[in-house]
């Protein structure tokens, strides 16, 4: 199918956004590093199996059947990966945010 992502992609398309996120903050003064990033992947296994027979016999006309049958089992498996990414130098990746953190006033009802 067409559609369809396959694991490289998947994990090239994550890659790509950790980059980007961590480009985007690296002049930030608040950074927070990357810790294990778990991704699962389900896959399903398809087994077909056909049989066709077939009989014939000459009369006086030809008569001849086929009868064909199909059958198919399916699986579904369930992949999981954990990556811990790190950058080039080989230390933890640093994904940061430019804006500055919005604090406000605590109430007397925090914390209740």
């Amino acid at each position: 199918m067409a559609d369809d992502i396959g694991v490289g992609e998947a994990v090239q398309s994550l890659r790509d956004e950790l980059l980007r996120a961590a480009a985007a903050g690296a002049s930030s003064g608040v950074q927070f590093e990357v810790g294990p990033i778990e991704l699962e992947f389900a896959f399903t296994l398809t087994k077909e199996a056909t049989a066709k027979v077939g009989v014939s016999r000459i009369f006086s006309a030809v008569v001849s059947a086929d009868v064909t049958g199909k059958a198919a089992k399916q699986d579904t498996h369930r992949v999981k990966f954990v990556l811990t990414p790190k950058s080039a130098s080989g230390g933890p990746l640093l994904i940061s945010n430019d804006n500055s953190p919005e604090v406000g006033e605590l109430d007397s009802a925090f914390g209740r």
